[in-house]
């Protein structure tokens, strides 16, 4: 998952078919899911190339939104690259389903394309090859095998593209805050999402921050927009 910012695997672009969403959660008609969905993209998107573009130097700020549209997949956004470095944003059709106002897919859209303005995917893969080289030096000089040496990689890849995780999200949420708002959406009726959704609490290792720690940035940074 180095290369994946968010909480899902990415995957290819695929037809959209948004009314779709209407099978897949009851709580809204897959009229309303398409109109909200298509209004936020075309609002937050140049919001979020503009914010690119005015943070970073040489990175590609071209935001392609993709749409998984397989139902059984469940809420979920993430963060990715395609071969050539551009810069993808892709939800389920379940989370589109679910949000329950433009506010909180505007943050979610915001929280994602601050994964890649912030330089996320490149900074964990920078830890994990950290995390990796350190592990096979220790394992080494251990008298590991050469099956012990890879493996002591491999976990060592694992732990430090995890180091930073939670700062990331942090982070994200801090930047989504000022992408949404400035889109002319509230973030912080955004990030009620979180209220409805699995509290990851503040386990060893884990990749997401506690849903109260993830609310509490947003409210502090949009009081200072």
């Amino acid at each position: 998952m180095v290369g994946l910012a968010g909480c899902a695997v990415a995957p290819a672009p695929m037809p959209v078919d948004l009314a779709a969403a209407a099978s897949v959660s009851p709580r809204q008609s897959g009229e309303r899911a398409a109109q909200n969905f298509i209004s936020v993209v075309r609002a937050v998107e140049p919001v979020a190339e503009q914010e690119c573009r005015a943070r970073t130097r040489g990175v590609n700020c071209d935001f392609i939104i993709v749409v998984d549209d397989r139902r059984e997949l469940p809420p979920n956004a993430f963060q990715t690259l395609d071969p050539s470095g551009r810069p993808i944003v892709g939800f389920t059709l379940s989370l589109i389903a679910d949000a329950r106002n433009v506010d909180e897919l505007a943050f979610i859209m915001g929280h994602e394309a601050a994964h890649h303005i912030a330089g996320h995917i490149p900074r964990a893969q920078q830890s994990a090859l950290g995390g990796a080289i350190l592990a096979g030096v220790l394992a080494t000089v251990g008298g590991a095998d050469a099956a012990g040496v890879r493996e002591a990689q491999n976990v060592g890849a694992s732990l430090g593209a995890r180091r930073f995780s939670k700062d990331f999200e942090l982070e994200a949420d801090a930047l989504g805050t000022v992408i949404a708002a400035r889109a002319g959406y509230d973030p912080v009726l955004g990030a009620q999402y979180f209220a409805r959704t699995p509290d990851p609490g503040n386990r060893f290792l884990g990749t997401h921050p506690p849903n109260a720690q993830r609310i509490a940035i947003v409210r502090r940074f949009a009081a200072g927009l």
